[in-house]
C-alpha cells in the first residue's frame, strides 16, 4: 500500500497488535478492522497463497583484497556451484540509510574478497554495485559460513538490530528470500488454522523475494529484478477453476501472474525465473485480492498495488490509515484489498 505520512515501524511489532486496513474496490470503501477479521472477510472456497521462502542472513561484512571495508547483500543463496548474485555497499552499517552509504570499492572480475571469514571471487561486476560471486568453499560449507557470520538485512528506521528469527514467517521453508516476505507476518498459526476451518484453502509458492533498496537511484528504479519462483502442483490445481485468489504479498502476485502470462492464463506447476513488472496497466489473470503492507509511493511495491486498486482510492485509504496512526515499512501494519 502507498505510504502517506506513515511513521515507520521501529521494531518488529507483535503480530497480535498488527492493525488492518480493509479496502473494498467495487464499493470504493475502506475501514480499519481487527487483525483477526481477516478470517471473516475471506469466504469458504477462497484460495490464500503465501510465499513460504525463508529469509536469508543476506547481509555480510568483509574486505576487498586492498583492505577496503564493504558489505555484501546476497540476492539469493549460493547455488550448486557456490555462485550467487549480490549487491555491494561501501563502508558503514545499517544505521545509515542505503542512499547515504559510502560508495563501494571498485571490484574487477577475478578479484578476491573476504566475506564471512571466507574467500570469494568476483566473476562479474558492474559500475552500479551488482556483482556475481563464487565462494571458494563448497555450497553447503558456504551456506554454513553465511549463517555463522551473516545477518538479515537491517533497516535504518529500526531502533535495534533485527535477529534472524524476527524476519521469518511461521510457515517459512527454504531460505530463498534476500528480505522477508513481510506481508505474511500477520498470519500466525492460529490465524492459518482459523482460515482452514472456515473452508479457505491455504496454498504456497516459494519466491526469492529480492532487495527493496540498493541505495543507488538508477538501480532502485529498476527494481524488482529477476527472481526465482517455484509453484507446486497442489497450488497450481488450487488456483484453477475460478476460485477467488488472494495473494499474501507482492512476490506471490509476481509468481502467479508470471506463470499465467506464460501459460495462456493458466498457472502451471513450475520452477522458473520472472522479470515481470506489474503496475496499473497489467491485467490480472489469476489474483484478485491482496494482503500487503505499507510501502513508499515511489517503490515497485506501490506500482504493483495499483493493478488492484485505483490510485486515487488508494491515496484516500492511505491518508485515512496514516491519520489513524498506522505504521509503515516492512514491519508495519497491513492492508487487505478485496475486489468487492
Amino acid at each position: 500500500m502507498i505510504a502517506h505520512g506513515f511513521a515507520p515501524a521501529t521494531h518488529a511489532r507483535p503480530v497480535a497488535r498488527t492493525r488492518l486496513l480493509v479496502v473494498r474496490v467495487a464499493s470504493r470503501t475502506f475501514a480499519e478492522a481487527p487483525r483477526d477479521e481477516i478470517v471473516r472477510l475471506l469466504r469458504p472456497g477462497d484460495v490464500v497463497v503465501v510465499n513460504d521462502a525463508a529469509t536469508l542472513p543476506a547481509s555480510i561484512f568483509g574486505v576487498s583484497a586492498r583492505g577496503e571495508s564493504l558489505e555484501v547483500r546476497l540476492l539469493s543463496p549460493p547455488d550448486a556451484s557456490s555462485e550467487c548474485d549480490a549487491v555491494v555497499l561501501g563502508e558503514g552499517d545499517w544505521r545509515t540509510p542505503t542512499e547515504r552509504r559510502a560508495p563501494p570499492p571498485s571490484l574487477a572480475p577475478g578479484e578476491a574478497i573476504t566475506i564471512a571469514g571466507a574467500s570469494a571471487t568476483v566473476l562479474r561486476a558492474t559500475a552500479a554495485r551488482r556483482v556475481r560471486l563464487r565462494f571458494e568453499r563448497p555450497r553447503d560449507a558456504s551456506i554454513a559460513d553465511l549463517y555463522r557470520a551473516g545477518k538479515p538485512v537491517q533497516y535504518a528506521h529500526i531502533s535495534a538490530p533485527l535477529p534472524l528469527w524476527d524476519v521469518q514467517n511461521v510457515y517459512a521453508g527454504e531460505p530463498w528470500a534476500a528480505e522477508m516476505p513481510s506481508a505474511g507476518r500477520i498470519l500466525d498459526f492460529a490465524e492459518l488454522d482459523a482460515l482452514r476451518k472456515r473452508g479457505v484453502v491455504v496454498a504456497r509458492v516459494t519466491h526469492g523475494a529480492g532487495l527493496s533498496s540498493i541505495g543507488d537511484a538508477s538501480l532502485d528504479a529498476s527494481l524488482p529484478w529477476a527472481e526465482r519462483y517455484r509453484i507446486p502442483v497442489d497450488t497450481a490445481e488450487a488456483v484453477a477453476g475460478g476460485r477467488r485468489v488472494v495473494a499474501v504479498g507482492t512476490s506471490v502476485v509476481r509468481a502467479l501472474e508470471s506463470s499465467a502470462l506464460g501459460g495462456g492464463g493458466v498457472v502451471r506447476a513450475e520452477d522458473a525465473i520472472t522479470d515481470l513488472r506489474i503496475d496499473a496497466r497489467h491485467r490480472l489473470r489469476v489474483v484478485s485480492g491482496l494482503l500487503t503492507g505499507t510501502h513508499d509511493p515511489t517503490s515497485s511495491h506501490a506500482d504493483l498495488v495499483s493493478a488492484f486498486v485505483p490510485r486515487d482510492l488508494l491515496s484516500e485509504a492511505s491518508a485515512f490509515a496514516a491519520s489513524r496512526g498506522f505504521l509503515g515499512h516492512e514491519l508495519g501494519d497491513s492492508c487487505l484489498i478485496l475486489p468487492e
